[in-house]
Order: structure tokens, then sequence, then C-alpha cells
């Protein structure tokens, strides 16, 4: 791969490598054993693309944290903050500032009907907290029950919600947490064999445990719509209906997580428009603004949020709110209006990535499953697909799998690999021929991962 010195020099190559030393000497990096980890600089970034130390442009279908929906370096959303900080760069939140105002309006347009207001944060998991701090304050109740395989944060709270293996060292069984076992057609833990009976019978285990913990006190239900960072698993047709109907029969708030399904990524502005379906609280983050400037928020439905008219809410952050964030929101939305980018999601998604995909399958025996909608997509990867043995253990990794990555990588493209799957994450505004390239090469590492079949 050759140096790309359309977007970085060697002066920016030789910045970078300062910048590196500078980083492993003072930067903690996240969920990383410090001394072992070896990132990646990123020089630059536009479009689609990142360039990353050496000056080799690559391919982002990672999305970065599947986070970046209108790519890099938008120019509209890139303005946008440069405006507001010529004009205002931040105000405590109890302010009103006509930045945010609009950035609530834009985003309770997008909500189903009677969910209305928004309280802001920083990111997805203080979202999350928000939202179920909101719940228990609102019903009195204290547990809450989320799902296996499912993320939600990286605090406290957010983390024992959370049912992936990153919950296991931060997890004190102290937070009120009960975790249930979620639909998931493809390793059904019910012994189903069809989506029907999958639905049938997570349906009915849940209700079983609503009942065994007691419902009396059970604040919230919290929910990815679609699963991300666990296995971007679709729900089996009457799932989401059911549990909305479960929540409503014993008065338990239902919590939506759309951090990373929403704003375009599952081919809906939401992904519950999929599903028809109104929960109780919605969170947001990553695409609201495409993370340009970290933000997050709740939005609540009329009654929750009429419990606290006259008594305080008791919870609040400095920068909720912020103008800088707001403004990329605003810029972001809009934008993706104008250039139709959710519409293009649900194109990408049915017209490229699910049959392409698809054909691969067909074609590799290491790939189990392929699972998807817009432009959020999993490729499941297996040794054995009677067996349907992962690729790699659950919580972790494999030679394979690390092969794999390599080999993505050496073809020019940035992926993003979670255990024993490959996520197919693009920007919603990625080109077809770029798309088709990042599938190409997906295509052909694939033959490292079938010499480990079994």
């Amino acid at each position: 791969m050759t140096v790309d010195t359309t977007a970085v020099s060697r002066t920016d190559i030789e910045n970078g490598r300062r910048a590196y030393e500078l980083d492993r000497s003072h930067v903690f990096h996240s969920w990383q054993a410090q001394a072992l980890f070896q990132p990646m600089t990123v020089l630059a970034a536009s479009g689609s693309y990142v360039w990353d130390g050496e000056g080799n442009r690559l391919l982002d279908l990672s999305s970065q944290l599947v986070n970046t929906n209108i790519g890099h370096q938008h120019p509209t959303v890139v303005a946008a903050i440069q405006r507001q900080a010529g004009q205002l760069c931040t105000i405590a939140p109890q302010y009103v500032n006509d930045t945010r105002s609009e950035a609530a309006r834009l985003i309770t347009e997008l909500m189903p009907e009677g969910l209305d207001k928004v309280f802001f944060t920083n990111g997805g998991a203080d979202a999350n907290e928000h939202a179920i701090r909101m719940a228990r304050l609102h019903t009195g109740r204290t547990k809450v029950l989320s799902a296996y395989r499912s993320y939600h944060g990286g605090t406290q709270l957010a983390v024992n919600v959370t049912g992936d293996p990153r919950r296991f060292n931060n997890d004190y069984s102290a937070e009120g947490v009960v975790h249930f076992m979620p639909a998931y057609p493809y390793r059904s833990y019910f012994g189903s064999t069809t989506e029907e009976e999958e639905t049938e019978r997570a349906l009915r285990h849940l209700e079983d445990l609503i009942v065994l913990e007691g419902a009396q006190n059970i604040a919230a239900l919290i929910l990815e719509t679609i699963p991300g960072t666990a296995g971007i698993y679709v729900p089996p047709a009457g799932y989401l209906a059911g549990v909305r109907e479960l929540t409503s029969k014993y008065g338990i708030v239902f919590i939506a997580d759309e951090v990373m399904a929403g704003f375009g990524r599952a081919g809906a502005w939401l992904a519950i428009d999929h599903w028809d379906l109104t929960p109780d609280l919605i969170t947001f983050a990553k695409g609201v603004n495409s993370g340009y400037v970290p933000l997050g928020g709740v939005v609540l439905n009329q009654e929750i949020a009429a419990t606290f008219d006259e008594r305080v809410y008791p919870g609040g952050l400095t920068y909720s709110g912020h103008p800088l964030a707001c403004a990329a929101a605003v810029a972001t939305i809009t934008a993706m209006r104008e250039e139709g980018m959710v519409d293009n999601a649900a194109r990408l998604g049915a017209e490229i990535i699910g049959p392409r995909l698809r054909e691969i399958a067909e074609r590799h025996p290491s790939v189990g499953d392929v699972r998807g909608l817009g432009c959020f997509w999993a490729v499941e990867l297996v040794k054995n697909r009677q067996t349907k043995e992962p690729m790699a253990p659950y919580g972790g990794s494999s030679p394979a799998m690390a092969e794999l990555t390599n080999a993505l990588k050496a073809g020019g493209i940035l992926p993003f690999v979670n255990f024993n799957r490959v996520h197919i994450v693009p920007p919603l505004n990625i080109s077809d021929e770029d798309l088709r390239f990042g599938l190409d090469v997906l295509d052909e590492a694939l033959t490292l991962t079938d010499a480990h079949v079994e």
C-alpha cells in the first residue's frame, strides 16, 4: 500500500510518530491492557476513509465505534460547529440557548407520538443511567431487567446493566440488575427451530422472570432495539411487541436503547420504526451528531416527564445540551434529511450489503450467519456450521480472527471485529463503489477463516 499524499504529508507522518510516542507515555486507553496495546495512529479522515500513521488510506467500515453515520468531516457539520464556536462556545445547562432548543425540537420530531421532552447527556452510558434513574423515581421501584448479550455503557450502573463480558470484572451485584435471555434466533437459548418458536419461548421466559423476581419490584426493562456490539441480532417478528405488552401489563417502564441502532443506522430514523413501537423512554447518542462533539440524551414520554413537573429531578450534567454538541446535532439531522441518508442506508442494506453477504455465506463454510438491516450487519464466523462452534470464544479472540483482521487491514479496510464476528457498519452515505470494494476485500479475506473450519 502506498502513501496517499493528497491527504497527508511526510511532515504529518513524522508528527504522527511523535504523537504515538506521547500516547504510549501518557494516555490510558479504554478497554485495554495498557502495556500490550499498540494503537493505530490516525492522521486524517474524510468521508468514508481514514489515513493511518504511515499515510495508508483505509475504508472505514467500522464508522469508528458505529457512530460516524454521516462519515468523517462532513462540511455542513464542521461549518456549523465553527459558526457556533464563534457565537457561543458554552453555557451552563440552566440557561436557555437557541441551539439546544432547536436540537430538542428536531430530535422529538423523529420520536413516536407522546415522547416530546429531551434530557441531554454527554453520551450513551449516562443517557442509560439517567433513564433508569427516571424510571426508578417514577415507579418507586428498584430492579432493572436487561438482556444478556447487550451493551449499555461503561459507567457503574450502565456496565452492570450490560450483558456482555465487559461487565464481568465490574459486576458487584449491587445495582439491582437482573439479566434475562434474549431472543437470538441463530443461537437460541430455548431450543427454537423457527423464529415463531423463538418469539414465543423468549417472551414466556421473560414473563416467568418478571413473576419470579416480583413485578412490584421492577422499575424498568432496558433493551437495545437491535443489539450492536453484542452481535447485531435482529429481533424476530413479534418479539418487541411482546416485550412492550409485558412491560405495560406489569407497570414496568420500557427503555429502548437506540444509542447505536438509531439515527439512520438500521435504515430508519429509529430502529423501533421497523416495528412501530412506542417505548416509555428512548436513549440516544452516537449517530445524533455522528460523534463530532459528544452528545447523548433521554427522550421522555408525557407521563414520566410529568412526574417531575412539581418534583425536582435529582440529576444533571455541567455539559447537558452543550451548544457545540447541539449545533452538530442540528446540522447532522438537517444534512441527513437533505441528502436522503436514511433512505440510502435502507437501500444499501437491501440492495448491496444483504444480497452480497448472503452470496458470500453460500461460498464460505466459515460463515455461520449473516444478519442485519440498513448499514448495520454482522457476519458470524464458525468452525463448524452444524455445531455452530464460534471461530473465537465468547468474550475473546483467536488466531483465526486475528489473521482475518490483519488481512482486512492489509486489503485497505478498517474493520469492526468483535469475538467471532465481523460487523459491516459503514457510513450511511458511503458510495456504492466503495461499499462493493469493502465487501470484495471481506470475501477474499474469508478464505483464511475457511482454513480453520473443522
